[in-house]
């Protein structure tokens, strides 16, 4: 198959699992609680004001865009320009002192250089081109920065716009583990 075709074959396959609907609309988490506090979060961020994930304790943000995800880690900058196009917020960790203000240009400008280490990283991952290793790799990742427990509960939506792949195939990357890599 020419890559001209692979091209038209794949944006034919994005453009139809999604028709009208995006699932941000009606994002639940496994436990079945809609994410109503990330709506919170989303309007400081649209405020025009930069901020800072806390970086004194474990916690991020997984920021919806059009049609991806990008995370922000602790001491990364969120808001300004830069996140106006986001479009919902799934918080991990303490929601209560999540964003922190800026006060100085130094600290505006490291905020911002963590964010493009955390864009590197899942940049990474997605350069992987066998979806189910990039599904794990993610997974792995959060694992060693979150308590597994926690990840679990994060919808399998979420890793799949970080790294590009399809929630079915988190799915069964998450249901199977380790054992995906004997199915190739």
């Amino acid at each position: 198959m020419d890559s001209e075709k692979y091209r038209r074959y794949q944006s034919a396959m994005i453009s139809t699992y999604y028709p009208d609907t995006c699932f941000l609309d009606y994002l639940v988490m496994p436990d079945g609680l809609e994410q109503s506090y990330g709506s919170d979060l989303l309007t400081k961020v649209h405020s025009g004001k930069l901020f800072m994930v806390n970086s004194r304790r474990r916690n991020g943000l997984i920021l919806f865009k059009g049609y991806h995800a990008e995370f922000a880690g602790p001491g990364a900058a969120v808001g300004g320009d830069y996140d106006r196009d986001c479009l919902h917020i799934l918080p991990i960790g303490n929601i209560s002192s999540m964003l922190l203000t800026t006060s100085s240009s130094e600290e505006r400008q490291k905020s911002y250089l963590i964010r493009r280490q955390w864009i590197r990283l899942i940049k990474q991952i997605t350069e992987n081109p066998v979806p189910q290793q990039r599904i794990q790799k993610i997974l792995d990742q959060f694992e060693q920065y979150f308590p597994p427990e926690m990840v679990s509960q994060l919808p399998d939506e979420a890793f799949a716009m970080l790294v590009g792949v399809l929630p079915q195939t988190v799915a069964i990357v998450r249901r199977l583990g380790n054992q995906v890599d004997n199915l190739g």
